[in-house]
């Protein structure tokens, strides 16, 4: 019988609260806003961990804005410091170097969002332009 879930989802999961904590209680540099870690993927040999971000504080989630670099480039830089955290909190014998990304699915989600509002209200000011004019 095949499992439901593999290891490394297991493992990713588990980071995912692990760092989510960690980054709120342990990280002390105030330049880390508010971070949200949408998703955590680990590679199959638990050499690497993806680890995709988003900023609550922006209200423009642009991947390409200043706050995002230096937010990346800080996590990046305490990766040695979470990672040797997280060896703290898990049993694994590796614990995979982390890779911190801007996930920009969450802007994509917005624009999308709004596409649809706009569609709904078209559809609606139509629907009533139609029963205005049988009238």
């Amino acid at each position: 019988m095949a499992q439901e879930f593999k290891r490394t989802d297991r493992i990713a999961d588990q980071m995912q609260r692990d760092l989510a904590e960690l980054i709120r209680s342990s990280l002390k540099d105030p330049r880390v806003g508010m971070v949200t870690i949408n998703q955590v993927t680990v590679a199959r040999d638990l050499g690497y961990a993806s680890v995709y971000v988003t900023l609550l504080t922006l209200d423009d989630l642009d991947p390409d804005a200043p706050e995002v670099k230096e937010t990346i480039k800080i996590l990046n830089g305490a990766a040695g410091f979470l990672r040797s955290e997280l060896s703290k909190m898990t049993k694994l014998r590796t614990i995979p170097q982390l890779r911190f990304h801007f996930d920009a699915s969450v802007k994509r989600g917005r624009q999308l969002d709004q596409l649809i509002k706009s569609a709904r209200n078209k559809d609606k000011e139509q629907a009533e332009d139609d029963l205005s004019s049988e009238d």
